[in-house]
């Protein structure tokens, strides 16, 4: 994305030298009949003609002040008119110059400097210039709009894609952070509750201090299997990516283990499975995986619960997830007022917003904590 923001600009730094060299060499070829014709001024007032096509023409070129640019073509363009006998195509540079100042979200000026466009060659045109009348003042002053419109909807739309790949920016890293939480957020929170359990138990009873050790070196493998594979969708292409499937309903069952080793008592329950063989679409069982596995880390951190009951149902067109402990449920925030929620329950509603679904948190029917997640497929069922 980035390389895409930094090629942008150039091609239109490009485009924008592409129609300033096109337009001085028309204006160029269209005014030689000053040179290679019949004479009809002094030499002299042609070299001050071709002096004024220099400027106007290298005006277009220039990027960083275009409303000077802008200003000086204009001028200049209305000296050569005045001074000069041959009537050369010089007047399409400042139309461009207006074009290039409006493409740069200079609308106002870039109106206002058409608009003086316009007036100056009325002027001309009432003060006896022949060349200029009524029906050729009227189709510039529709060219002048039309190319101060074509500049303003050039820089909208760059304005568009910038704000496209801004936001297109921000939901990747926070898909990645949401990621990268809920992988090392859950091994991680096991590891200290284990190594809080092997420190406790290492001279009282060996051998727990030994299983809390056993869990910690597992939960750590886990944790940096999944790392590797989080970070995988990071590397450039040309590098080897670790593969491993992703996550889903056939692998919650995994995450019971590590919460037993910390001394929950874990059920869990996939009701709902069909026997035509359909899989749930790949986001759906991953949101759920990702929720179970959060909802776990909260309890074990957080809930001081013995038993979790973990009821994933899947339907024709969702799935509903279920995780309820006999804890002491959330804890209150200062005051008595009720805790705000952390990183990993927004993370959780985030997900299931992501699909269309929702999420609430709050007491169960008897007593505890209670996760409730429905997640839809998003084209309505689950082929």
């Amino acid at each position: 994305m980035g390389a895409r923001r930094r090629l942008r600009p150039r091609h239109g730094r490009l485009t924008d030298e592409a129609l300033a060299a096109a337009v001085s060499v028309v204006v160029v070829v269209g005014s030689l009949r000053s040179v290679i014709g019949s004479r009809e001024e002094p030499w002299a007032q042609t070299a001050l003609g071709w002096a004024l096509i220099v400027v106007v023409c290298g005006s277009l070129f220039v990027r960083r002040l275009p409303l000077a640019a802008a200003v000086v073509s204009v001028v200049a363009t209305g000296v050569y008119y005045v001074f000069s006998t041959y009537d050369g195509p010089l007047m399409i540079a400042p139309i461009l110059a207006v074009y290039l100042l409006a493409s740069k979200g200079r609308l106002q000026a870039a109106s206002g400097i058409a608009a003086l466009i316009v007036i100056g060659t009325a002027l001309g045109t009432l003060s006896g210039n022949g060349d200029v009348n009524g029906v050729a003042l009227f189709m510039l002053a529709g060219w002048v709009v039309a190319m101060v419109a074509l500049g303003w909807v050039r820089h909208s739309r760059r304005a568009f894609l910038a704000e496209a790949e801004r936001r297109a920016a921000g939901d990747e890293r926070l898909r990645i952070a949401r990621e990268l939480h809920d992988v090392t957020g859950h091994h991680i929170s096991l590891i200290n509750v284990q190594a809080g359990t092997a420190l406790h138990r290492f001279h009282r009873d060996p051998a727990q201090a030994e299983a809390a050790l056993a869990a910690i070196k597992e939960t750590s493998r886990e944790a940096l299997r999944e790392l590797r594979a989080t970070l995988g969708v990071l590397r450039q292409a040309d590098e080897d990516v670790p593969t491993s499937p992703v996550p889903g309903l056939d692998r919650i069952g995994e995450l019971a283990g590590p919460a037993r080793a910390a001394g929950l008592d874990v059920r869990t329950r996939i009701d709902g499975a069909d026997g035509t063989g359909a899989p749930v679409p790949t986001e759906v069982g991953l949101a759920a995986y990702r929720i179970v596995q959060e909802s776990l880390t909260n309890v074990v951190r957080h809930a001081g619960a013995a038993n979790v009951t973990v009821r994933v149902e899947r339907g024709a067109r969702e799935v509903l997830v279920e995780v309820a402990d006999d804890g002491r449920g959330a804890a209150p925030g200062e005051d008595g007022a009720p805790a705000v929620p952390g990183n990993g329950i927004l993370g959780m509603r985030e997900r299931a917003r992501a699909l269309g679904g929702d999420l609430t948190t709050g007491p169960g029917p008897d007593g505890g904590h209670l996760v409730r997640a429905r997640l839809p497929y998003r084209n309505g069922d689950h082929r």
